[in-house]
């Protein structure tokens, strides 16, 4: 194992869009004014008085008719598009090597034409780095200093079983020893050590040579799935030289029978990891694929998109109507929001049919056993109605869980949804969960697990009941036997990092913290944002990876923002959400919530009470449970 050290002497020193809906609005009544806004119908009663202009797309419209307390805005998505601009900003400046200070927020006072101008060049900037395909180094960043300095915790590899080595990652921890490249020599050829892992974050490895005992001067970090990490006898077999650090050269004559002692017993990598990290990178998504995805403009359809890129298991998809290949889509290729060619006529989904009459040369359709299967459901007996309501993650507002209601059940167990009091009158935004989904939950949901639900946009009856408003929307609620209630053992835990997708810029994948487990649920904040851009994220999204991934894959990883500045955020954050906290947050009882018959169809129930922060992985009764 050891012969290559004796080949070396000792003696050494250091060293697109669609515009269009494909069915037409059915006509309003003439007596109620209607406002038209990116595809959109609002309609609001007559008698109102006061007029406003978004600041966002420069409309003209009835005060009262507009989104928000402040009707800065006419529609849900010119609110959003405003505050992502706003991000977008700040993401700009961040990557010119500025701080997002608040006058990094240009988008915010400036006239409509210069936010379009700065928003074009932005988006510009990141199909140039898209184009380009290789991981643009942040300078500045680093895991190892930020997890130093921080004295902070990655979650382990195990808890990303979509991730490469997620499902093989064995038993590598602190202590195995491998062998690296010797930096501390200056011989001219290449030459190895080996070290032991003092710490694992993630993919990454705090390292520390053999023979420097509780000496941390040459620490470093490295990603242990790289090229230059092998386990120990590679340097044997493959005849490299194996030498000390010239630092400690002259510690020990005899180095073999040091490593000997050292290292009988000791743990290392097993001799085919190099070769399962490949094969775990290997992806069956290939470029030219054809799939169906949803379309971004309008959230209740699909459209044909093809692969234009695959890294790390992410898929850049062009939507096949763009000529210029610049409306594009990101996701995992294990996403529910794509599916194989044909999915939406066989479940019976709104489909954006393409211009294009046949395919293009070189595209084929994607194999329909390459993507995520769903579970089978029985529709057959007591099932989800239109008209149920339930709790569910607002796509367009991942930090929010809303009031929702099931506006139509399609086939194989998949719904359409609708987030209660934001809706467009045309049904443009309702969004397709499948019945199991982790992202759709019971009435109550929220009350028991002490998280804020958002009510209808313009409930006046705050703080918010559902035995209320079941009552006066003459609706009931959905069986909770109807839900996924499985949590598995996901491993994750309160102050882990990780490197998250920005859901909302799914281009961007970011530094991040689990910041609140609710069982199978993760509240992901990130880090140097404020918080009203936290993201609530299923345990076993694909969107969600280790510490090191960007790295190892050569995706572009977004670091936080400067301390300076997240500091200034967080206090503003703060009192924004104490402010609207104050607003819509409803009276959370300590004692169990009981809810009459007629609320449940004619059965009763009540809420077991859960915990704010519940960190068990394990199977837990958090929904309603059904009275003996």
């Amino acid at each position: 194992m050891f012969d290559g050290y004796d080949s070396c002497s000792e003696d050494t020193s250091s060293s697109s869009s669609s515009d269009e809906s494909e069915e037409e609005v059915a006509p309003l009544p003439s007596s109620l004014p209607i406002i038209k806004n990116n595809g959109q119908v609002y309609t609001y009663p007559d008698g109102k008085s006061g007029m406003a202009t978004c600041e966002m797309c420069g409309m003209v419209g009835v005060r009262d008719a507009f989104y928000s307390k402040t009707k800065r805005f006419c529609s849900v998505s010119c609110s959003r598009s405003y505050s992502s601009n706003s991000k977008k900003a700040s993401i700009l400046a961040r990557l010119q090597g500025k701080p997002p200070t608040k006058k990094a927020k240009v988008l915010q006072k400036q006239p409509l034409v210069a936010k379009l101008a700065a928003y074009a060049q932005y988006q510009a900037t990141l199909q140039n780095q898209a184009k380009t395909k290789a991981a643009v180094p942040v300078e500045g960043f680093s895991w190892g200093n930020y997890i130093n300095s921080n004295s902070f915790t990655a979650a382990p590899v195990t808890c990303f079983k979509h991730a490469p080595m997620g499902t093989c990652w064995g038993d590598i921890a602190e202590g195995v020893r491998v062998e690296v490249p010797n930096t501390d020599c200056s011989l001219p050829t290449k030459v190895f050590w080996i070290a032991g892992i003092v710490k694992l974050a993630g993919y990454n490895a705090l390292l520390r040579y053999e023979g420097f005992e509780n000496d941390s001067s040459l620490d470093f970090w490295c990603n242990i799935c790289g090229s230059d990490i092998h386990p120990v006898g590679w340097c044997a077999t493959s005849g490299k030289p194996l030498v000390p650090p010239r630092t400690i050269q002259h510690k020990y004559t005899n180095w073999k029978a040091f490593l000997v002692k050292r290292l009988t017993g000791a743990k290392t990598l097993p001799p085919d990891f190099s070769q399962k990290v490949s094969e775990s990178m290997q992806y069956p998504f290939k470029t030219s694929m054809r799939v169906e995805v949803v379309d971004k403009t309008h959230l209740c359809r699909t459209k044909v998109a093809v692969v234009d890129s695959v890294v790390g298991g992410r898929l850049r998809l062009v939507y096949e109507e763009s000529e210029d290949k610049t409306d594009d889509f990101w996701c995992h290729m294990y996403s529910p929001l794509i599916h194989h060619i044909g999915w939406s006529r066989s479940i019976g989904h709104r489909f954006k049919r393409s211009d294009i009459t046949k395919k293009q040369d070189g595209h084929f359709d994607a194999p329909p056993h390459l993507f995520m299967k769903v579970k089978e459901v029985d529709a057959a007996g007591e099932w989800f109605k239109e008209g149920m309501k339930l709790e569910a993650i607002d796509p367009l507002n991942l930090s929010a869980i809303c009031v929702a209601t099931i506006r139509k059940v399609l086939a194989d167990g998949y719904l359409m949804i609708g987030i209660d009091g934001s809706e467009a009158a045309d049904g443009s935004d309702w969004f397709c969960y499948h019945a199991t989904s982790p992202s759709i939950f019971p009435v109550g949901f929220c009350e028991i697990n002490m998280i804020e639900l958002t009510p209808p946009r313009g409930y006046a009856k705050l703080p918010f009941k559902w035995f209320d408003y079941l009552r006066e929307t003459d609706s009931i609620a959905a069986p909770v036997k109807l839900f996924n209630k499985e949590v598995p053992n996901h491993g994750f835990h309160v102050g882990m990092k990780l490197e998250a997708v920005d859901l909302m810029e799914p281009r961007l994948v970011c530094v991040a913290t689990v910041t609140r487990i609710i069982h199978r649920l993760l509240r992901i904040h990130f880090d140097g944002w404020e918080d009203e851009y936290d993201q609530w994220v299923d345990c076993e999204s694909p969107d969600l990876y280790p510490v090191g991934w960007c790295q190892l894959t050569g995706y572009q990883l977004q670091p936080p923002a400067p301390q300076s500045s997240r500091d200034s955020q967080s206090s503003s954050s703060k009192q924004k959400k104490k402010a609207k906290s104050q607003q819509y947050k409803g009276h959370k009882k300590m004692t169990s919530l009981q809810l009459k018959e007629e609320l449940l169809d004619g059965e009763e129930y009540s809420f077991l009470q859960g915990t704010s922060d519940q960190e068990s992985n394990g199977s837990a009764s958090y929904y309603i449970k059904q009275e003996p």
